[in-house]
């Protein structure tokens, strides 16, 4: 017996329920049961080694954004001056006079570079090492001047003229050191003979 649906509720034999006072609150506890939200879990090792890995990365931006002095080996084979990060130099002062600081300082190594030295003449070069650490000393004392005062000629022509000195200085030990060795040479052809 096919009834349409529209007649019952107009003979209004359906019986209008409302809905119980709790039902919202307990669709939800049985949502809530059938489908429970997980929580995520943290994993307390994942969490320490997040923690040493923004730690690691923390000192090592910490190292490079604060160092302060930029090593280089000083030795008689590559005398260089060691330069902290503080005191300027020719280079900070202009773009020319960075060039001849440069040309200077790269002459300096070569010629160190290209002196040879016997035990005979070890005396002699450390005279001239001696002298190329005092004007080492004096560069930087220079620098710090620089640094301190600001750029002034006498400081700049300082400068340029202790690099002078240590490129001649290094030139006239090269000089002796080939005299010495011809001198040499003669003396052992003479005694041979």
């Amino acid at each position: 017996m096919a009834r349409d649906i529209r007649d019952l509720f107009r003979e209004e034999e359906i019986v209008k329920e409302s809905m119980p006072k709790n039902h919202e609150a307990r669709f939800l506890e049985k949502l809530e049961d059938a489908l429970p939200v997980s929580k995520p879990k943290y994993n307390w090792f994942s969490i320490a080694a997040s923690v040493i890995v923004l730690l690691g990365f923390s000192f090592m931006a910490f190292q490079f954004y604060n160092a302060n002095e930029i090593q280089v080996e000083n030795t008689p084979e590559t005398m260089v001056s060691t330069k902290t990060s503080e005191v300027k130099t020719l280079g900070d002062v202009s773009p020319g006079l960075k060039k001849v600081e440069d040309y200077y300082l790269a002459s300096i190594n070569l010629e160190l570079a290209k002196i040879k030295f016997t035990p005979e003449t070890k005396e002699l070069f450390d005279g001239y090492v001696k002298q190329l650490e005092e004007l080492d000393k004096e560069y930087q004392r220079l620098s710090e001047e620089l640094t301190n005062s600001g750029p002034s000629e006498l400081t700049v022509n300082a400068l340029i003229d202790n690099l002078k000195f240590r490129l001649n200085l290094l030139y006239r030990l090269r000089a002796q050191l080939q005299e010495l060795n011809l001198s040499n040479e003669f003396e052992n052809k003479n005694q041979s003979i």
